[in-house]
This record gives C-alpha cells, sequence and structure tokens, in this order.
C-alpha cells in the first residue's frame, strides 16, 4: 500500500517502474520523506505507525507536490460566471438534496470571491460533475469505499474543473459516512485552482475530515488562497431586512398574525422555527417583506425544507427557489418542470417533504403529487380526500412537526398522522404564534 500511496500522491511519473504487480519507486525514501513533511509528522524516511495510519485515512484524490496553496502556473477562470452541470447523480441522496448540497458548497466561494455559479441542465458546462464508482472515463478509476473519495481538475479547457465523486462512498448531509457538503467544497477548490493546503483547520487538507457543517464558511486559509486567484468579492455575509421606521409605512397592510382568520399562504419549518408566507410577507421570529430579503420574490405559493431544516425551498407560480441564511442560492430560479409537471400546472399550493416516506408532496387543487427525490420520477396525481380523509378537499400550506403533518385549509389546520391516516386535531393557523 505504501509505495502505490506515495506513486499516486507524491508521484514522479519518470521515476514509477512497473515490477511483476509490485511498483518500484527508486526515491521511496525521499519521497516518504516529502510526505511525512507535509502532514507534519516525524520525517524518518520510514513507514512507522503514524505514517500507515495517515495513509488509511479517506482523502482527496489529488496529488500533495505543489510548493505552494495553487496548481503550478496560477490556472484560473477568467469569466464571472461559471457554468456546471451534474451529469450523473449519486443513488444515497435525493436529486434536490445533492442539488442544494452543490449550491452550497459553490456559494462557499461566491461569497468571499467576484465569481458566480449557474447551475445548467443539458449540454456542457465548465465544471462537470458526476458520480460513479470504479472506472469512469478517466485516467483514475476510484477504489471502492473509503481511501480516495473524489478528484477534480483545476481549470482549464476541455476537462478543467471537472469533478467526479465515487459512488461507491455513503454519502451523507450529516457526521454519518462522507459529508458531501465538506467533499464538494473541497474538490470545488481544486477546479478554481486552489491545490492542498498542509494547514490541518483549511478545508483544503487532504484528508477527509468531518466539522459541523451549519453555518460553515471558508476558512481563513481557504479564503486568502481563493481570493489571491480572483480577488475579494466587495459585497459578502448574510443579508438582513433594512429597518425601517415606526410608524412602517411598508408593513401598513401587513397580516395581523394574531388575527384568529389568519390564512398561511405557505409554510415551512426553518432551523427549528415556523416560517410562514402571507401576500408579500413572511414571518420568522418577527415580520418582513419578503423583498427585503429576497428581491427577486414578491410571493410564496408553497415552501418546504428537508430533513436538515437549513435549505428551503420557496416556489411562486411556475418557478422555484432554493434559499438558505437568507440568500438565494447560485442557479436559481428553476422551473418547476423540473420536477416532471406539464405546462399545465400553473402554481404549487403547498408542499411538505415527509421523512417517513422519504418524499415530497405538492398540492395542487383538490389533487396531490409525490415527488420521490431518489429517483427524480414524480407520481401521477391523485385526490386529496382519496388519500387524507378528514382534512378537506384542498391545501392551502403544509409542514411538518414533531413526525406529524399539519394541513391548512383557510384559517383552519389539522394535525395529521401520515402513518395511521387519520386526523388528530383540528387547530387554528394562528395558534402556531405567539399570542398570549
Amino acid at each position: 500500500m505504501s509505495a502505490e500511496y506515495l506513486a499516486q500522491f507524491y508521484r514522479n511519473h519518470e521515476a514509477v517502474q512497473p515490477r511483476g504487480r509490485n511498483m518500484y519507486l527508486p526515491n521511496f525514501e525521499k519521497d516518504l520523506k516529502a510526505m511525512q513533511e507535509f502532514f507534519g509528522l516525524e520525517v524518518t524516511g520510514k513507514l512507522d505507525t503514524n505514517t500507515v495510519e495517515v495513509m488509511k485515512k479517506p482523502r482527496c484524490g489529488v496529488t500533495d507536490l505543489a510548493r505552494y496553496g495553487h496548481f503550478d502556473g496560477n490556472p484560473r477562470w477568467r469569466q464571472s460566471v461559471l457554468t456546471y452541470r451534474i451529469t450523473e447523480y449519486t443513488l444515497k441522496l435525493s436529486r434536490s438534496e445533492v442539488d442544494a448540497t452543490i449550491a452550497k458548497a459553490f456559494k462557499m466561494y461566491s461569497d468571499v470571491i467576484p465569481l458566480d455559479f449557474k447551475q445548467i441542465y443539458s449540454g456542457t458546462a465548465d465544471i462537470m460533475i458526476l458520480f460513479k464508482a470504479g472506472y469512469h472515463g478517466d485516467r483514475e478509476p476510484f477504489d471502492g469505499p473509503g481511501n480516495v473519495l473524489a478528484h477534480a481538475s483545476p481549470p482549464g479547457p476541455e476537462i478543467g474543473g471537472d469533478t467526479h465523486f465515487d459512488e461507491d462512498e455513503k454519502w451523507t448531509l450529516s457526521q454519518q459516512g462522507v459529508n458531501l457538503l465538506l467533499v464538494a467544497a473541497h474538490e470545488f477548490g481544486h477546479a478554481l485552482g486552489l491545490d492542498h493546503s498542509k494547514d490541518r483547520s483549511a478545508l483544503m487538507f487532504p484528508n477527509y475530515q468531518y466539522v459541523n457543517t451549519n453555518g460553515y464558511k471558508l476558512p481563513q486559509d481557504d479564503r486568502l488562497g481563493v481570493q489571491a486567484l480572483y480577488g475579494v468579492r466587495r459585497s459578502t455575509g448574510k443579508p438582513e431586512p433594512k429597518p425601517e421606521p415606526n410608524p412602517d409605512p411598508g408593513l401598513s397592510n401587513a397580516p395581523e398574525p394574531c388575527n384568529p382568520d389568519l390564512v398561511f399562504d405557505a409554510a415551512t419549518r426553518i432551523w427549528g422555527e415556523l416560517y410562514y408566507w402571507k401576500k408579500r410577507y413572511y414571518s420568522g421570529l418577527s415580520q418582513h417583506k419578503i423583498s427585503s430579503l429576497w428581491p427577486s420574490i414578491d410571493s410564496v405559493d408553497a415552501a418546504y425544507t428537508l430533513n436538515d431544516e437549513t435549505t428551503a425551498f420557496l416556489f411562486k407560480g411556475q418557478q422555484y427557489w432554493g434559499v438558505i441564511d437568507g440568500t438565494i442560492l447560485p442557479g436559481y430560479p428553476q422551473p418547476i418542470s423540473n420536477f416532471g409537471f406539464f405546462p399545465s400546472v400553473k402554481k404549487i399550493d403547498a408542499a411538505v417533504y415527509v421523512a417517513y416516506t422519504d418524499e415530497t408532496l405538492f398540492f395542487v387543487g383538490i389533487k396531490y403529487w409525490s415527488y420521490n427525490g431518489w429517483t427524480g420520477i414524480l407520481d401521477f396525481p391523485k385526490r386529496i380526500q382519496d388519500n387524507f380523509p378528514g382534512i378537506g378537499s384542498r391545501v392551502d400550506a403544509a409542514f411538518e412537526n414533531g413526525g406529524y403533518l399539519y394541513f391548512s385549509n383557510g384559517a383552519w389546520q389539522f394535525e395529521y398522522d401520515f402513518r395511521a391516516k387519520r386526523v388528530n386535531r383540528v387547530l387554528m393557523n394562528y395558534g402556531w404564534l405567539d399570542c398570549y
């Protein structure tokens, strides 16, 4: 294993010669010392326990030989907008989860450099992305679970920037398995021109290491490295709604949250808090104009979040947006036809992700659709009354809380046990708000 490891990550192709089934490295000791120095180990030129342990850890498939934090020649992209396309998805996560996670990973960079990223769905993009096991069309086949997790090419024509993930890995959005956000952000660093870093706290450190991804931003070492290539984005960070004088003329027509007749246009849970939308306003901990946080969205018909409750999908007419921390993710808006809806569907009335079945339900008129994010298949529509007895024939808004689904119809709301297929309680929308 040690010779193969050095040949792959500290390779000098002219010095590597095949000898039967093994690799002969005339500079084995020199390359081993380089590897030990890179990882901050005791530089002995001999295989000790600590060195072998480092070699066994999951890691990126890009070599560690660069002298600085950038690839030789400092390659970088010259345009201000980079396109990316995911041609093959993992089966370990739903398509919407992958799309949102890839967008988050790119956003880590667009937050700090004047470069934007746009997802496309056909043709050749600047950065082509795929998930595949073993041989996948380049000279570096993957090696099964563990070891090499992914690899990416530096900026350039043709395969430049292309990023590949080993489908044999257990891709997740959590601490279990391999966290896709962390690996994707690392590989996109390579796609933008960053090489590996010796800083163990850096995202570009070659070995995989999990950190909490809630609110995760580029560590300083990586930020300085990518800004050295592309410059600094002058406007960064989470946009905050601008405070307005009191009385607030902009909120003069806002809905009264404690009105028993309050009707939700849309509702979902974000970061453990209930958010609802009504007309041109949204309310979480306080009420604001929708356009103050998301300028391109003036109202919301439907909304849902996935298990992590960090990324929300907002629907208006025949478009939808992915948002996180008050920021619209790159590549949005996108057409609802991505889910498989026909052009005759002009708007979504309500949407909710059901963790029990790992499906998203979309409500339109008196019918609903079930969308499987794993397969990307949208089932044929069914009548609401036939499959959700007791909630009525229409749904204005829907969200999940504590294992139950909550369906709003007018000012009334039905707490629904999805497994038992029955209504537990009948509530009112305003009962969720701090009105007492």
